[in-house]
């Protein structure tokens, strides 16, 4: 798969890093080229060395690391070999790189124009660092605006949608030949993903420029990439064209990450099995490293090394079996019910609240007239672009944010505003899980003493005793006991997030408030993550408020949803009514944004910088925005509240019948998937 008219090509590329006393390898002889103007998506897990090999086309060497064979040739220059100063004529010019967090990328003390021409200054593209023609021009190729004012604002005056833009266009300010891609919409709403992911492929088209794409997520991938490579555990254990790997998967780690994508459709389509168990490097064979999860596996795929083979010129894989293996048996998608929910009564009530950040007179109002009731046992799902109003309505519940009107009641009992002012029954009663927890884990406490934490305030519960409920809740979240000595670096991400869960079930919580806690996680990981929310739910009959802007995954597990923008409410109702018209015109939108297999748009256009939503003026909150637009009543008068059948709402000068009208779901079909 290699050969001439290659742009690049890595050579049984090994990359290894220092750990104690040996080394550790993270990279184990990876091959793959990438032609001029083609997108290669590089796909897998945590920790399967993406990131790694993505570096490595950069040149990329840390101290702790080294490439103990292999090389990558760029242009027949090979990186591995080049001195620092050869490196940074390259970098930024010929290859450049998008990093996944641009809050972290760009440099919060200086000007977003500045920013941009540094790299130009390098390469001798700009005359000066103040040469705003040269700016413009980079700022309009990603659809940013490109006046003097905003080249003069700051990075915290951007959306992350703008910041990822501004990102792009540093890697393209020199008009390189290979863009590096880190999972560069990760953080993104889908909204937000959606206009990135529209602005990569026009760009493609525009100017020619070839990716490397690394990222978790084959849906989205399959959206770009011509081929891709699927790593497991350092190897490559598949390399396709984009299709084929979706509708004929060769590997069996292949097959179980398609199976694991969240589905927007029918629930009741049967799919294969999603992967069971985590990559677990310290517990690999010395054979096939996915053997442990596999259920193919023989004795001699755990004992011998597999290569790539190839199955014609455009594809290889590395199994043995793959002539052999038969589709996982497809079963339907388990679906939350709503079952006699509406015969339970309420853990929660939210009643005409709104939150204003600063001044009740003229400051930011992130939440406006909310209203909503959570019954025990139900999982209510908050829905909505960055920005929407979704964590700040969490963190009003939970205490940490004071409401300027309206009430909050758990379980018929006002809540006090703040957190200080409620009992200590109140606070147990509801436990907050963040979206990190990298940032939510002390990382020198053990694992034990984090869960034990919740025990020890609440129920004053220390030593054997508390040792033998830290054991029950990890049980509960699927680990063993052997957990409680570790220490959080010690876990993946998605054994952190179980950890997480189990430290707020430690507290008997009657709801628990989830932050997007799937939003960073694989989507292997994090079918396995929503596997355990519904056995929770299940198990302990616990109230969930989940906060998600992935509605495929809140259909897979929600009973109510309940759709905001601009910190109001724009549509709400049982998970079926919400899915199937009547559509509130944002709702629409954000289902059209959803990631689905293989569905590509047939001519790639800009997607322009979104309006803001239209806070604490006449009309509509989503005028300006909206594509089904009224007319100038959306601007001048607020939408009444339309009541629909099955206990659907929304707010739309449109009717129902109108909106049923206009309402095209599904988007596209997936039928031929092999999902």
């Amino acid at each position: 798969m290699t050969g001439a008219h290659q742009l690049l090509e890595v050579r049984n590329l090994s990359v290894a890093y220092r750990q104690g006393g040996g080394w550790s390898r993270a990279v184990d002889d990876v091959s793959f080229s990438l032609k001029p103007g083609e997108v290669f998506g590089l796909v897998g897990e945590s920790g399967c060395g993406k990131s790694t090999v993505a570096l490595q086309l950069l040149g990329f060497r840390h101290v702790s690391m080294r490439v103990e064979q292999g090389d990558v040739q760029f242009k027949s220059q090979a990186l591995t070999s080049m001195s620092r100063a050869e490196l940074d004529q390259l970098r930024g010019d010929r290859i450049a790189f998008v990093p996944q967090n641009p809050t972290t990328a760009l440099n919060p003390g200086i000007r977003i124009g500045r920013q941009l021409t540094e790299t130009m200054l390098a390469h001798g593209r700009a005359k000066n660092a103040h040469d705003a023609g040269a700016i413009a021009s980079i700022l309009k190729l990603v659809g940013l605006p490109a006046d003097l004012a905003f080249q003069r604002r700051y990075p915290h005056q951007l959306s992350g949608g703008q910041q990822q833009r501004v990102c792009i266009a540093m890697a393209l300010a020199c008009d390189p030949d290979l863009l590096v891609l880190d999972e560069p919409t990760t953080g993104l709403d889908v909204t937000t993903q959606a206009q990135i992911i529209s602005l990569l492929s026009e760009l493609r088209v525009r100017i020619g420029v070839a990716m490397l794409y690394v990222t978790h997520d084959l849906a989205l991938l399959s959206q770009i990439a011509d081929r891709i490579g699927v790593m497991y555990a350092g190897r490559m254990v598949e390399i396709a064209p984009t299709d084929e790997i979706f509708l004929q998967p060769r590997h069996p780690y292949t097959q179980g990450l398609i199976a694991s994508i969240p589905i927007i459709e029918d629930l009741s389509v049967p799919r294969a099995r999603p992967l069971r168990g985590l990559l677990r490097r310290r517990e690999l064979p010395p054979g096939c490293p996915f053997a442990p999860r596999c259920d193919h596996a023989l004795e001699k795929c755990v004992a011998e090394r597999q290569e790539l083979e190839p199955i014609d010129d455009a594809r290889a894989v590395a199994c043995w079996r793959w002539r052999e293996i038969a589709p996982v048996p497809a079963e339907p998608a388990p679906a939350a019910g709503a079952g006699t929910l509406a015969a339970r009564s309420a853990v929660l009530s939210v009643d005409h609240v709104s939150v204003i950040y600063g001044p009740k007179s003229r400051g930011f109002r992130a939440v406006s007239d909310a209203s909503f009731e959570i019954k025990e046992g139900e999982v209510f799902a908050l829905v909505g672009e960055s920005g929407s109003g979704k964590s700040t309505l969490a963190r009003a519940i939970s205490g940490l944010a004071a409401p300027a009107s309206g009430v909050i009641t758990l379980r018929g009992e006002k809540l006090a505003e703040a957190v200080r002012d409620r009992s200590d029954q109140q606070r147990r009663l509801i436990q907050y899980i963040f979206q990190n927890p990298d940032a939510s884990l002390n990382p020198r406490a053990r694992i034990g003493e984090a869960i034990a934490r919740p025990l020890v305030h609440f129920f004053k519960m220390e030593g054997s005793a508390a040792r033998t409920k830290v054991a029950d809740a990890l049980d509960d979240v699927r680990l063993d006991g052997s957990y409680q000595e570790r220490f959080p670096d010690q876990l993946s991400g998605g054994e952190r997030q179980r950890v997480a869960i189990a430290r707020a079930l430690a507290a008997k919580p009657a709801l628990l408030l989830c932050d997007e806690i799937l939003s960073a996680l694989d989507v292997s990981v994090q079918a396995n993550i929503l596997t355990l929310l519904r056995q929770l739910k299940s198990e302990h009959g616990i109230a969930m408020l989940f906060i998600s802007h992935d509605l495929a995954v809140v259909r897979m597990l929600a009973d109510h949803v309940c759709v905001l923008y601009g910190g109001e409410v724009m549509e709400t109702g049982p998970r079926e009514q919400v899915f199937a018209p009547p559509f509130h015109p944002y709702t629409h939108s954000l289902l059209h944004a959803v990631p689905v297999p293989l569905q590509r748009p047939d001519k790639p256009s800009k997607a322009p910088t979104a309006a803001e939503p239209r806070r604490g003026e006449a009309g509509c909150v989503y005028a300006g925005r909206c594509a089904w637009q009224a007319g100038s009543i959306c601007e001048t008068e607020r939408p009444p509240w339309r009541e629909g059948e099955g206990g659907l709402g929304l707010r739309c000068h449109l009717t129902l019948d109108q909106l049923h009208a206009r309402a095209a779901w599904p988007p596209t079909s997936q039928e031929g998937i092999a999902v």
